[in-house]
């Protein structure tokens, strides 16, 4: 793994640099192989990267788009990930539909959900079971209690290693999430974290010798590159 840890002075410059990094990755991924598989974070910060997303020329039918964890809503409803996505960004891009892949919310059943997306997943990187697939770019977000995707201190979902679709729960709430060791695969995870109310969580994230299970991103360790970009209200305590 190799860690970078990036501070930048406003949060109009973390999105300026979220958007460079993120466009270099699509387009590496796209020079080696043809193709790029992106994975979405839910959140207001990662909002004003996707408005700035849209406004991008790219070659968009080459760009397959993921979510790292979804609410148990509808598609339409107002605290989906995926309809957030879609009108700062999806919906303003000629990307093909069959190119976007949303998680399943709507069998009633999140367990169901879960095991229905991970058979799609594993049809479309054509991994076998005990495989995990290696996405180009993970974007991840992180709450003040340290929490990454639907990946919660203390919860069930940390222990899962053997799926690419777990359950997590937020205040009782059902969300679908990646796995650990799915977002590891990854070649390249960015964290994205903005605000003052992150400086406590960062800084146990960042200790050698906190929780990994009381600060869930501390098991964020991809096998590629390890990206955090953070405005300087969040990360006046650590070094650029």
């Amino acid at each position: 793994m190799k860690k970078l840890i990036e501070v930048l002075p406003n949060a109009t410059a973390l999105i300026e640099r979220s958007l460079s990094l993120t466009v270099e990755k699509i387009t590496n991924a796209i020079q080696n192989k043809e193709k790029c598989s992106l994975a979405l974070s839910g959140g207001n910060t990662p909002k004003a990267l996707y408005e700035a997303l849209a406004k991008q020329s790219l070659p968009w039918e080459k760009i397959h788009i993921f979510w790292g964890d979804e609410r148990y809503v509808s598609r339409d409803h107002s605290d989906s990930n995926q309809r957030m996505a879609r009108q700062a960004w999806l919906n303003l891009v000629p990307i093909p539909a069959e190119n976007i892949h949303p998680m399943p919310t709507e069998s009633g059943d999140p367990s169901i959900d879960a095991q229905t997306h991970e058979a799609e997943l594993r049809e479309f990187f054509q991994v076998v079971p005990g495989e995990f697939p290696a996405l180009d770019v993970v974007l991840l977000g992180m709450g003040d209690d340290g929490h990454t995707a639907s990946l919660f201190p203390q919860t069930a979902a940390l222990d899962v290693r053997d799926r690419l679709i777990t359950v997590g729960k937020k205040d009782g709430q059902p969300r679908l999430t990646f796995t650990i060791p799915l977002i590891n695969k990854a070649h390249c995870v960015i964290f994205i974290v903005s605000g003052e109310n992150k400086r406590p969580a960062l800084a146990q994230i960042m200790d050698p010798e906190a929780n990994d299970k009381t600060y869930p991103s501390r098991f964020i360790k991809p096998q590629g590159e390890l990206w955090w970009l953070l405005d300087q209200a969040a990360g006046a305590e650590l070094k650029s």
